[in-house]
């Protein structure tokens, strides 16, 4: 099957046209010409690329996960994974988004475009990076961090209702003196709550390659933001289609939700010196689910054979990612200040307090 590809081309130069977020319009980097998304969306045709079924058909298994299109720039064929949606020639930087990939699966409902430029999230992966001494010099490298990209990572987006009832085993306990005795009362009461909570866009992300605790944790998200999907807000960028259903992401919106009822519970069951939770007996009941990209700037590097992945809401800038330690650089620091340590001390006791020292 071919893939159909489509481009956004300056109506001006012809130049490629990329997204700009601040200004949610496309806008030409060579002739500083910008476009309503609507106009341009009119105006572009789909064109045909290359057809991959036949250049899988000699990859076996591993070319049904992948798929190729050729660039209407400058020819060269692009090889990506089955879940790419946007991406650009890594020949001429030609921003391509492959409409073939949304045929076999549900296109997206929503989108929060990218407020964030790839200056803004360099700018604040430094910051991150700031006094950090211990931290691999490849990590500050400024054509490292130059790697960074924005990704448009795919999320199921659930309204649902839980209800429920929960028990919870209570006490609280008084102490008096009775002669040479102290005596403690405790009473023990059986603590009802029910109550019900409507929850409205729980954010699961639909993308295995993501890790789900990164992308909680670069929560929330300013759902103000959120338009109605099209692909002129892709160009610029990267952005991956789900490979996790939306039955398998439902489980993780319940177990949030179930938390946050749980919780929300709890907390009002109080006045007592010590709570523990007994039964409870909740229902989820699923009203909608829409299917969201939501924007991302990612770093992934590999340093000592070990993965560090750093993840950037792209519209809040909320950035979430683990730093690793020179071991080398640890021991320099710590011999650098035990000798320091040890000439300060050496050139104190060789002085008036030394000889006081000595005379005791």
């Amino acid at each position: 099957m071919a893939e159909e590809l489509k481009n956004y081309r300056c109506p001006s130069c012809g130049a490629p046209l990329v997204f700009d977020g601040e200004t949610e319009m496309l806008h030409c980097e060579f002739c500083d010409s910008s476009f309503a998304l609507k106009e341009m969306e009119e105006k572009t045709a789909a064109v045909t690329g290359s057809d991959w079924e036949e250049a899988g058909a000699q990859w076996g298994q591993d070319g049904e996960k992948m798929r190729s299109y050729s660039c209407p720039s400058c020819g060269a064929v692009v090889v990506c994974d089955e879940t790419t949606v946007a991406t650009s020639c890594p020949y001429c930087g030609n921003p391509a988004v492959l409409l073939g990939q949304f045929h076999d699966q549900r296109k997206p409902d929503l989108v929060i475009p990218f407020k964030l430029t790839k200056e803004d999230a360099v700018k604040r992966l430094q910051k991150h990076y700031q006094k950090k001494f211990l931290l691999p010099k490849v990590f500050k490298d400024q054509n490292h961090i130059e790697k960074i990209q924005g990704v448009y990572v795919p999320f199921w987006l659930f309204d649902q209702k839980a209800e429920g009832v929960m028990w919870f085993d209570a006490s609280s306990s008084t102490t008096h003196r009775s002669g040479d005795y102290l005596i403690t009362d405790t009473s023990h009461y059986r603590v009802k709550r029910g109550g019900s909570m409507e929850f409205q866009k729980v954010p699961v992300d639909g993308s295995s390659k993501m890790p789900d605790d990164y992308m909680d944790s670069i929560e929330p998200y300013d759902y103000e933001g959120l338009r109605e999907f099209s692909t002129a807000y892709l160009p610029g960028f990267l952005a991956d289609q789900y490979d996790v259903e939306v039955g398998e992401a439902k489980n993780r919106s319940n177990t949030r939700c179930y938390s946050s009822i749980e919780q929300a519970m709890r907390n009002t069951v109080r006045g007592y010196d010590k709570v523990r939770t007994g039964t409870r007996n909740i229902t989820m009941c699923h009203k909608e689910v829409k299917y969201a990209l939501l924007p991302v700037w990612l770093l992934s590097t590999r340093w000592n054979d070990k993965n560090y992945l750093f993840a950037m809401n792209g519209q809040t800038g909320k950035l979430v990612g683990d730093l690793p330690v020179d071991k080398q650089k640890k021991m320099k620091t710590f011999l650098g200040l035990a000798l320091g340590l040890g000439a300060a001390l050496s050139l104190l006791l060789s002085g008036p307090i030394g000889s006081w020292i000595a005379g005791l």
